[in-house]
């Protein structure tokens, strides 16, 4: 008999489901229109659960899976579960960790160039037909270069490393602010977050910092100044949304590209008739590599739990 698992948010990969499907009994809750109905029938012989970062797994579902022996999470975020009651329970918890560096990187230098050289509207200027009754050069605004800027990166770990190998090929400056120092780079470290987006000119937002929330604030903005850009392929929730609305009505900064927010799906309306804005729903990792990567990384974290042995990269045990 396959083990019971249950799955909270689907998987975009065919080849992974697939998968799935013949290893295991696979019950996909976000399927279901009656949820605790199928808890009550199900909960009771689910031995694995695959979540999101963003939806992870309240305790009370948890304590309703008394067989369960891991929780795999699709994904980097884990402030949607608690570590330390999976902890209590022996439940090990895994992420995939470093299957989306390079994606979410590569977006982050997309969104800089992208906010920077403002190819939405000129690309919006030629499709809606306007360039032969335009074609004076001045029709469209003058846009920044990106090559040479300073660059401040919020977290320097995998992924803000990554934007900063790559932001470097383009001549820029990096400066960084984390919990303390890295050693093992080059990059000019800053120790509070106020002088890196006073010493910047795009401020990247690459850390976990599962528990930090509107760190970059009015005071911030107001630092990173009237030429300043942000970019958030981090956590929505360490943007005080407010705040950087405002800054970008009043010019108090240049312009941002978000892929993250605060309560997805919602996006501030504001923001959406602004040329120097780019969004985006959350999609840094959104490509068939690292979504399968991140798959098989959930796959052999359940069949190690399943097997009786610890998941690789475990958070908990």
């Amino acid at each position: 008999m396959k083990p019971n698992i249950l799955q909270l948010n689907p998987i975009l990969v065919p080849a992974i489901n697939d998968t799935l499907n013949a290893r295991y009994t696979m019950h996909r809750l976000f399927e279901q229109d009656d949820k605790e109905a199928y808890i009550r029938e199900h909960g009771a012989s689910i031995r694995g659960v695959i979540t999101g970062g963003h939806t992870g797994i309240s305790n009370e579902l948890i304590a309703k899976l008394p067989a369960l022996e891991v929780i795999a999470v699709n994904g980097v975020g884990t402030d949607a579960v608690d570590l330390e009651f999976a902890r209590s329970r022996g439940i090990p918890v895994t992420a995939t960790f470093g299957a989306l560096t390079e994606d979410v990187a590569d977006l982050a230098i997309g969104l800089i160039i992208t906010v920077l050289r403002e190819i939405c509207p000129g690309n919006e200027f030629v499709k809606a037909g306007k360039w032969p009754s335009n074609p004076s050069p001045a029709a469209i605004p003058l846009s920044r270069r990106f090559s040479g800027k300073r660059v401040g990166i919020v977290g320097l770990g995998k992924v803000g490393r990554a934007i900063a190998q790559r932001a470097s090929a383009f001549g820029c400056p990096i400066a960084y602010t984390d919990i303390r120092r890295m050693d093992d780079v080059e990059h000019r470290f800053v120790p509070d977050l106020l002088s890196l987006a006073r010493e910047s000119d795009i401020l990247v937002l690459a850390a976990a910092a599962d528990k930090a929330q509107g760190i970059v604030n009015a005071a911030v903005l107001d630092a990173l100044g009237k030429d300043g850009y942000l970019i958030n392929v981090a956590r929505g929730k360490l943007v005080a949304e407010h705040d950087l609305v405002d800054a970008l009505k009043g010019g108090v900064i240049a312009g941002a590209g978000l892929d993250v927010f605060v309560d997805e799906p919602n996006v501030p309306s504001e923001l959406f008739g602004m040329d120097r804005v780019v969004l985006q729903a959350h999609r840094a990792s959104a490509t068939v590599e690292s979504r399968t990567a991140m798959g098989e990384m959930v796959l052999a974290s359940i069949a190690k739990a399943l097997a009786g042995q610890r998941p690789e990269g475990s958070l908990t045990t």
